[in-house]
């Protein structure tokens, strides 16, 4: 008898053995993770220990070495196609197009989802209120302060209503008034069922938002699990990734003349 996958049966996210290489230096290092669906995923690691090369993978922009990956129950890149239209990518470059105003970008990302005009019109005037962006009127994304921009990225993400989001630090450069907003507009996807994998170094946003977290040091997973396995005691996030990834000893030396 062969038992028929449900949309909800597999993974958001599975990476077997992950590895991306250039050149002779690994990026990537035999990396195996599963997120469940409807979970709030950080995503953690030092400076180029990789994170960002895995969204680039999940997202298809570029190809593994070797090892798999299943996004929603379908191989990546095989249906690359099928899996980009259920994502909702904020890239950490927010690669923006500069000379669109706000709700021209998020209207254009729309149209490229497969929404219709009235539609993906509509729905860019709604983001843009609920973003607090309509203000801007007819300034251009290439006059917008970072927080801006990231706000922006963050609601053309939305445009489509994925299942899955892929987010590269989402809240750098954002202000307290605009990272707030976010946070409660990311945690309410996730309570409506979809999935968030976050990457950041704002260790205290993670913390009080995700139900996993993973961290990675030089293409390797070091540690993965809910947040209340992780923490030993009294220990922070913050604690358990500089303990994980091999930070300065407490006590260390420091210059004599600061």
């Amino acid at each position: 008898m062969v038992t028929q996958v449900t949309p909800f049966s597999t993974p958001a996210l599975e990476v077997l053995e992950l590895r991306k290489v250039y050149g002779d230096k690994p990026a990537l290092d035999g990396l195996t993770l599963t997120v469940q669906r409807g979970c709030f995923f950080g995503f953690l690691g030092p400076n180029g220990a990789g994170k960002t090369t895995t969204i680039r993978l999940l997202m298809g922009l570029a190809p593994p070495t070797s090892g798999s990956m299943h996004i929603l129950g379908r191989p990546m890149p095989e249906d690359h196609i099928a899996i980009k239209s259920r994502i909702g990518l904020v890239p950490d470059d927010t690669l923006l197009f500069d000379h669109l105003t706000g709700g021209e970008f998020i209207e254009f990302v729309g149209r490229m989802y497969g929404l219709g005009l009235p539609l993906s019109r509509q729905r860019a005037g709604e983001l843009l209120q609920l973003f607090e962006l309509d203000s801007a009127g007819r300034k251009l994304i290439g006059e917008y302060s970072k927080g801006m921009r990231k706000r922006v990225a963050l609601a053309a993400a939305l445009i489509h209503r994925p299942e899955l989001y892929l987010l590269d630090e989402p809240f750098e450069g954002v202000d307290a008034v605009g990272a707030r907003l976010m946070k409660d507009i990311l945690l309410d996807q996730v309570a409506q069922g979809a999935t968030i994998f976050l990457t950041s170094h704002v260790l205290e946003v993670v913390e009080r938002l995700c139900d996993r977290v993973a961290i990675i040091n030089q293409g390797r997973l070091v540690v993965e699990g809910a947040m209340q396995d992780l923490r030993s005691g009294s220990e922070t996030l913050e604690d358990i990734f500089v303990r994980v990834v091999g930070g300065p000893a407490h006590g260390s030396e420091s210059l004599d003349w600061l």
